[in-house]
């Protein structure tokens, strides 16, 4: 009898709907025609001991016990599945052969993996155990994936990175949070200070934008634009280029500061004559945007649809098992495998029968182009967001599903068109002495952007083409003078018919939001302080996962450490204030970036477990020496948010039970799936 083993029950009814009929419906599995059994997990089933499993003098917090380092690492089943993990223990008894159906991610692979360890399974059981990767819930879809398993033990370096994630989450988050709670409380802060790798960096990240913000004084600097005449009575605008020479009247970015310098370059050029010094035309291509992980899209709907990172992963989920109109929503990949082009008639078919509108006035999508998107180097256990080939009436979706299931069909249909073609012209122009500047950007051929620039019946602003183009990643800043120019030659003689002063401020950053927020999170390495650090990075390692940042920005707000002032992100008193008493190396992401980067790398074979945990203990070890020392001045009379209560109903004895165990988890849940718990990631 073969077991499936499924990460949730709705994966697991998906499983069982292609497999021999007829089905018996049994408490927590499915009996299918040939014998066969399906179950799941609900979620996590087991978590990580608290401290005081391993010992009872852990129930109180004292600094003397710090640091806590269980010698054997212990599960507890959750009280809230203690059923299902008994079913699963019967099951997995009478099967001879077990499938792993957890998420094709690393902690998807960690939850069936630790219940089947948990359970003792025979290591003959677990040496024939086959893994079963589902991306998409479509009966169809299903089938393939079970044609397509393999061996669950390649999946090993995979589940080693979640478990030591999981206990290096606990290990730092139990211990930091007891040592500053306790010195907090010296302070008269009567609140639990919650630390951990993650979440503890994302908060400094706002905290120190909070504070440049507030410290910023805004000075006058000063720009010229020259207004030119061509000698066939056409006009464009080119902007001064100060010299070498003007540089003690500029800042350290090359504003200019004195505003009778700019007058004066206005006295200078106006009415006289201009030479085009340099012109440069090119003929440029860009190809269509990648399909969405799920980082990329909780970016971009933020932006365009004001939605927290949160919101998108719940709108996906629902898109995913319910509706099952898209793949796994949970991925941090943009790109497919080949095989997957097959699929492509019938997924653009569904499209265009769902959204007809998405190519109105726009060419039909061209199946014979096979963009850079289709690159099997590039995809590992999960690929990008698409939507699936099923066919469903949009209307019935709530307005944030149909949004999202829009934005992810229009990026796959994108794949089936040719590049944007542009041509980029640059000229510049001397003027009594003075070099300008301007440059305009021409289309040739719209290309994919012909998506992009019709009405949609779910957008916030229908037609809105400047929101569309700034969402495919066009910054402003880059943006030219003018939409053209005339047709120009080098050596052409031009007129300036006026010189003009513009006066300007300078502007501190902006507050984070959600779309900037988790742009931070997924581009770490900007925010990376040790340049050595930041040189082994690439731009592309992130802060948390794509299943955990949601969690962890939500977590930070029902924290009272954040709050929201209209789309604006800022850090509360309490944020600043832990974040100004913790040592740096806490507070900023070139930690946990380099814990990401270890991870990944015992994923990849290329580090050993031992190798990740022994200098986290001795980093551990000094960071707690450097809490006992600390006095946390900066939460002098800042009040605590009011205790969560929990289930028990006990007050702060809720927070303490919360946070005591708070470690245990992951840093952060994927919604929808798993049960949400305290946690320090």
């Amino acid at each position: 009898m073969i077991l499936y083993i499924a990460e949730k029950p709705s994966l697991g009814r998906a499983i069982a709907d292609v497999l021999p009929k007829p089905h018996k419906k049994h408490e927590g599995y499915i009996e299918v025609g040939n014998g066969d059994l399906v179950s799941w997990c609900i979620g996590h089933l087991l978590e990580q001991a608290p401290p005081d499993a391993y010992d009872d003098k852990y129930k109180s917090w004292k600094m003397d016990d710090l640091p806590i380092i269980p010698q054997q690492w212990q599960l507890t089943p959750k009280s809230s599945s203690r059923s299902q993990l008994a079913v699963l223990r019967k099951l997995v008894k009478q099967a001879d052969t077990l499938v792993h159906a957890g998420d094709p991610d690393r902690e998807g692979q960690l939850l069936v993996d630790e219940v089947l360890a948990f359970l003792k399974v025979s290591q003959t059981k677990l040496s024939n155990a086959k893994r079963l990767l589902i991306s998409d819930l479509n009966p169809q879809a299903v089938r393939r994936a079970l044609n397509q398993q393999r061996d669950n033990r390649e999946f090993v370096p995979l589940s080693t990175s979640a478990l030591a994630r999981s206990r290096a989450d606990w290990l730092y988050g139990m211990n930091m949070t007891r040592a500053f709670t306790l010195q907090g409380r010296k302070v008269g802060y009567q609140g639990v200070l919650s630390v951990g790798r993650v979440q503890t960096p994302l908060l400094g990240l706002v905290v120190r934008r909070d504070e440049i913000i507030e410290a910023f004084e805004s000075k006058p600097f000063y720009q010229v634009d020259a207004h030119l005449l061509t000698q066939s009575g056409e006009r464009f605008t080119a902007r001064w280029q100060p010299s070498e020479a003007c540089q003690k009247y500029m800042d350290e970015d090359d504003r200019v500061l004195s505003p009778r310098l700019a007058d004066n370059v206005v006295e200078r050029i106006t009415g006289q004559p201009a030479h085009v010094t340099e012109l440069e035309q090119k003929d440029k291509r860009q190809a269509p945007p990648l399909p969405y992980s799920l980082s990329s899209l909780q970016i971009d709907a933020a932006k365009r649809f004001g939605l927290s990172a949160k919101a998108v992963l719940d709108t996906c989920q629902s898109l995913y098992e319910r509706h099952k109109l898209i793949t796994y929503p949970r991925s941090d990949s943009r790109h497919l495998p080949k095989a997957q082009l097959k699929l492509a008639p019938g997924v653009v078919d569904a499209v265009l029968s769902n959204a007809q509108w998405l190519v109105q006035g726009a060419k039909k999508p061209d199946l014979s182009i096979k963009s850079a998107a289709w690159n099997d180097s590039k995809v590992d256990a999960h690929h990008a967001i698409v939507p699936t080939d099923r066919k469903a009436d949009l209307s019935k979706l709530s307005r944030d599903e149909a949004r999202l299931y829009e934005h992810i069909a229009r990026q796959y249909l994108a794949q089936f068109y040719p590049h944007h073609l542009y041509q980029d012209t640059k000229v510049e122009v001397t003027i009594a002495g003075g070099l300008f500047s301007a440059k305009a950007k021409v289309t040739r051929s719209p290309g994919w952007k012909q998506l992009f620039s019709t009405p949609k019946p779910f957008d916030e602003k229908p037609g809105d083409e400047s929101k569309a183009s700034k969402v495919q990643g066009e910054d402003k800043e880059d943006q030219p003078l003018q939409s053209h120019l005339p047709v120009l030659k080098k050596g052409e003689e031009l007129y300036c018919e006026r010189g003009e002063r513009l006066d300007k401020m300078t502007q501190p950053p902006k507050h984070f939001t959600d779309a900037t927020l988790l742009s931070a999170m997924t581009g770490i390495g900007r925010y990376v302080t040790d340049d050595a650090i930041r040189k082994t990075l690439k731009e592309t390692d992130g802060l948390g996962t794509e299943a955990t940042r949601a969690g962890i920005i939500e977590l930070l707000f029902k924290r009272g450490f954040l709050t929201r002032q209209g789309k604006s992100i800022q850090a509360t008193p309490a944020g600043r204030g832990l974040i100004n008493s913790l040592p740096e190396a806490a507070t900023t992401p070139d930690m946990t970036a380099l814990w990401e980067q270890s991870l990944e790398a015992i994923s990849q074979k290329a580090m050993r477990y031992q190798s990740f945990m022994e200098p986290l203990l001795a980093n551990i070890h000094h960071l707690l020496e450097i809490a006992a020392q600390t006095t946390p001045n900066a939460l002098v009379g800042i009040q605590a948010k009011p205790a969560w209560k929990g289930k028990s109903g006990k007050g702060r004895g809720g927070w303490k039970k919360k946070a005591a165990g708070a470690g245990a988890g992951k840093s952060g849940t994927k919604s929808g799936s798993r049960k949400p718990r305290a946690k320090t990631g």
